[in-house]
């Protein structure tokens, strides 16, 4: 059975109950930020475990290769079984990970416990999208995504703050104990709330499900287009957000790493406003959208620029930067999950991938900027990838009329038909 022989899933078409939207939201939140406890708690486990600062983001990269095997392996199984029942199944799994990081008493245990709190954060928070795009009807869908998806990047955000008030309170394993408590609770929760949707049917094993990604990226035009505007988006973020803590720490500023950490928080009310833009992409304006949330995040580099002549006009970048980054993020998503909905996890690990490409890309050669050019240096590649992303945009834009042209030219057997009449539309 090939991909356009699948079984969608029936989608109700009654409006998503606001309380069992924002809850997907909060669990969101809460699975995502096991993928970034760590980051401020590197130099604690790296005294713990006596690792030196040379091997310590050891730990980093056994989350990333978690994160990596979780949208290969784990997420596109929710077009496979009953995402209900893999969610809970995700979520004990994830508390036995988180268990084992806060119990590790060697580096090898501490790797993987970081490995299995990779994997199962991020597929539970994909699982959790992919979920609430099933369950929303057509003309809600966008709104849902956005709202789920604004617990996303709050996680991500708070898990820093967070897990430095609860290593200063309690030590870093403190952090650990309380997340899996939370998974423990979430997974209550979720299995006497979550309705069960229709277990999928596709009539695919295992190994036909994984294949049948690779034929989703080269067949999908949406998910082609989209994830490249969201490599390029996430490579500008993650220009940012990793090459900050140099500057901030360095003279003449010299701030503590709470102090840094709170910029994070600035990011909450983009990704707030941001949310919105999946509504916007219900009523069909998400190109709009996306053009204005391109533009965004494009002047955003402008105030960030200013960092050492205001702290404010850096303030105000960052809420331009996380509103038009998150506000494309929700518009891309729920383009790409209208396409196919029977493939939402599947396509929501696709396009992922994309994510965790750009991020990768956007962190290596933000730090290697500064170095050879300082923050001036890292703006310019901000604003480069911000940028690329807008023509790439604009260059299938041209390309989608063009083609819309080219097919109405043929139907009244027009002599005057335009160039690029063999261009796909988006």
């Amino acid at each position: 059975m090939n991909a356009r022989q699948e079984t969608a899933i029936p989608a109700p078409q009654v409006r998503t109950p606001t309380t069992l939207v924002w809850l997907l939201s909060v669990c969101c939140a809460i699975s995502v930020a096991n993928v970034y406890y760590a980051q401020p708690l590197l130099d604690s486990i790296g005294t713990a475990f006596q690792i030196g600062q040379a091997d310590v983001g050891k730990v980093i990269t056994a989350i990333q290769i978690g994160s990596a095997l979780a949208l290969l392996l784990v997420i596109p199984l929710g077009d496979l079984l009953n995402r209900k029942r893999l969610m809970i199944t995700q979520l004990v799994l994830l508390a036995v990970a988180l268990i084992g990081v806060a119990l590790a008493s060697g580096s090898v245990a501490l790797y993987l416990g970081m490995l299995g709190a990779g994997m199962f954060g991020t597929a539970m928070t994909q699982g959790l999208i992919a979920y609430a795009a099933s369950l929303a009807s057509a003309q809600e869908r966008g709104r849902v995504v956005g709202v789920v998806q604004s617990g996303v990047v709050i996680g991500v955000l708070m898990a820093r703050v967070l897990a430095g008030v609860i290593t200063d309170l309690a030590g870093w394993q403190a952090v650990y104990w309380v997340s899996a408590s939370l998974a423990a609770g979430m997974l209550l929760m979720l299995w006497r709330t979550l309705p069960a949707l229709p277990v999928p049917t596709t009539g695919m094993s295992y190994g036909q499900l994984l294949r049948s990604m690779l034929t989703l990226l080269g067949t999908e035009r949406t998910l082609q287009v989209r994830g490249m505007i969201g490599f390029f988006m996430f490579a500008a973020f993650s220009t940012f957000w990793t090459a900050l803590v140099l500057p901030l720490s360095a003279p003449p500023l010299s701030m503590s790493h709470g102090v840094m950490g709170a910029f994070g928080l600035v990011g909450v009310v983009g990704a707030l406003a941001a949310a919105r833009a999946g509504h916007w992409t219900d009523q069909g304006f998400g190109q709009r959208t996306t053009g204005l949330a391109l533009g965004c995040l494009m002047l955003a580099w402008l105030p960030i620029a200013l960092l050492h002549q205001s702290i404010f006009a850096l303030i105000i970048g960052i809420v331009m930067l996380d509103l038009g980054g998150q506000a494309v993020h929700v518009v891309n998503q729920s383009l790409i999950l209208t396409t196919r909905p029977e493939a939402s996890s599947r396509l929501i690990g696709c396009y992922m991938l994309f994510y965790s490409a750009g991020s990768g890309l956007g962190a290596m050669a933000s730090t290697w900027v500064y170095a050879q050019a300082g923050w001036s240096g890292v703006c310019l590649l901000g604003f480069a990838a911000s940028a690329l992303a807008m023509a790439f945009w604009l260059v299938t834009r041209f390309t989608k009329r063009s083609a819309t042209a080219c097919h109405g030219t043929r139907q009244t057997r027009s002599l005057a038909a335009p160039a690029d009449c063999n261009a796909p539309a988006e």
